[in-house]
């Protein structure tokens, strides 16, 4: 079981539906204007009473005010294909369902793609009634008692102290959710988050330019593939998702697999079974065909049947959705589409801070060119407005002139930002 879901299955409702309506990239304090909304109850206190304690990890938003840490100008990030078929476009994006505060601004290839596209793809959408309803019904209490007893249940209890959730907090979910809920929060000592998912920042760039958002799968179907053909079974993915909880692996591999998922490494990504240390045994392989092959075709049909209505479509899965014969790029060339990567070759990333913050507008002057009181004179300048360089010259026309000797240049002018070349069609920058 471990991390499949990481990169396999959109499982954001199991940790938190952030329902972020609106974001300001100029603050990381003001990212999310209006606060979280869960699709699950309890599962918000996860992250609020775990931030509180000292030894837990800080919540996503708490994260990006530590030192060295913000928002970022957009970087180009993951796999990305172009697909053509009848005259039009549509995109191929393999995501990661947690993420970083740096990554939540698409990066210049992403952000033209979806800016182009008539609508977003997704495997879910969090925001959709059906989907809470759904991710909220609580599990049988006869199965989970069955499932979650004796030694298994003491470990999943152990370990839910250790990330921070509060007793009973996730008691009501389906056994394998609230173990999945866990491998989520495996990653926050290195960053990553949930809530940073980089289907959910897609999703608000998309909800704030008014872009509609179409589900190519529903959360009752996703369910049934995670919990496997019997109790038994999905006792077994319960106890190896314990194993790597306990010995620190699992946070290892999450790690490892959000920086090839960041260095658009999809040649590593598609040697995944050589390295991920997943497939052990046959519940595990058994899953993960469950999650990928079994899944693949539905949603090479969705994004098919979209493209055929007349609509460039921006879909956006799991990444290991992408990789093999049976990865999406495959599927959707054998039914007649041409297929080209544009994001897949290993690379470095490297993203620049922000811009500053505009300069504050001018002090006011007195009548007659004088400073008001208490604005200071530059030297020189005796009677001069403060704003006005040297010889005399208006605001106006200072704003243009050199800066004096030892002096700092002006601050750009409110509301002006560098420009930004634009992503060449199909094609990165290598």
């Amino acid at each position: 079981m471990r991390i499949l879901r990481i990169l396999a299955a959109r499982m954001r409702g199991i940790y938190m539906s952030a329902r972020m309506r609106a974001v300001d990239f100029s603050a990381p304090s003001r990212l999310v204007q209006r606060a979280p909304r869960q699709i699950l109850a309890g599962v918000c206190c996860v992250f609020t009473f775990g931030a509180a304690h000292a030894a837990c990890p800080p919540s996503a938003i708490a994260s990006l005010e530590k030192p060295g840490v913000g928002l970022r100008n957009g970087v180009d990030r993951g796999m990305l294909w172009r697909i053509e078929r009848d005259g039009r476009t549509s995109w191929l994006y393999g995501t990661l369902h947690v993420g970083r505060g740096d990554w939540v601004r698409p990066g210049p290839t992403i952000q033209k793609a979806l800016t182009q596209s008539d609508l977003l793809a997704l495997e879910l959408d969090s925001r959709d009634e059906a989907t809470a309803r759904t991710m909220a019904q609580p599990a049988d209490p006869a199965l989970v008692a069955r499932v979650l007893s004796g030694e298994r249940a003491r470990r999943l209890e152990r370990q839910n102290a250790e990330a921070c959730v509060p007793p009973g907090t996730t008691s009501k979910l389906q056994p394998i959710l609230q173990v999945t809920a866990l491998v989520g929060l495996a990653g926050r000592a290195d960053g990553l988050y949930p809530e940073f998912g980089v289907d959910e920042t897609l999703a608000v760039s998309a909800r704030n330019s008014s872009k509609p958002i179409v589900a190519l799968e529903n959360a009752a179907d996703q369910l049934r593939v995670l919990t496997g053909e019997s109790e038994d079974e999905e006792g077994q993915q319960i106890d190896a998702a314990l194993d790597e909880l306990e010995s620190g692996k699992l946070r290892g591999q999450l790690k490892e697999l959000a920086d090839v998922w960041a260095r658009s490494d999809a040649a590593r990504l598609a040697r995944y079974a050589d390295w991920c240390d997943c497939l052990n045994t046959p519940a595990e392989q058994r899953l993960l065909k469950r999650l990928l092959d079994d899944r693949n075709p539905g949603l090479a049909d969705g994004i098919e049947r979209l493209h055929a209505s007349g609509k460039g479509v921006f879909a956006a899965v799991g990444a290991l959705h992408m990789i093999g014969p049976q990865g999406l790029p495959t599927l959707m060339a054998s039914r007649g589409f041409t297929v080209t990567p544009v994001l897949t070759s290993a690379q470095e990333q490297t993203a620049v801070p922000m811009p500053a913050l505009a300069a504050p507008s001018p002090a006011p002057r007195a009548r007659g060119g004088k400073a008001v009181k208490g604005q200071r004179v530059q030297k020189g300048q005796k009677g001069a407005p403060a704003a006005a360089a040297k010889g005399g010259r208006p605001a106006a026309a200072a704003k243009a002139a050199p800066a004096a000797r030892g002096a700092k240049a002006p601050a750009k002018a409110a509301g002006k930002a560098p420009a930004k070349a634009p992503a060449a069609k199909g094609k990165v920058s290598r």
